[in-house]
């Protein structure tokens, strides 16, 4: 029988990242923008938090759209493996812990 990703999923936190990511794509799009703008700015290592607040920056202040979304820091591990996994050029832009 084949298995889908979120039976796959191993703890709660990462059933709500999917979750979150699946309706959400968009957060993505721009955490990908900015890590790419971090990174061609020269910078070798970032925090995938501080691109968590830019984007809050981002949908609070500069935007006039109004995402009315809410972003959980306990997804940005999560974003910067999804970001390491689409660009392993940038294996080591962010610091990947044990999620344990």
């Amino acid at each position: 029988m084949k298995q889908t990703i979120l039976e796959l999923v191993e703890n709660e936190k990462e059933r709500k990242f999917l979750d979150y990511h699946r309706d959400n794509p968009h957060i993505y799009e721009l955490f990908k923008r900015y890590a790419l703008v971090a990174i061609d700015s020269g910078r070798t290592r970032f925090g995938a938090n501080s691109i968590i607040e830019r984007i809050r920056w981002y949908s609070s202040v500069e935007s006039e759209d109004d995402f009315g979304f809410k972003i959980n820091n306990n997804h940005a591990p999560y974003y910067a493996r999804l970001f390491v996994g689409q660009y392993p050029q940038h294996s080591k832009f962010f610091s990947l812990r044990n999620l344990g």
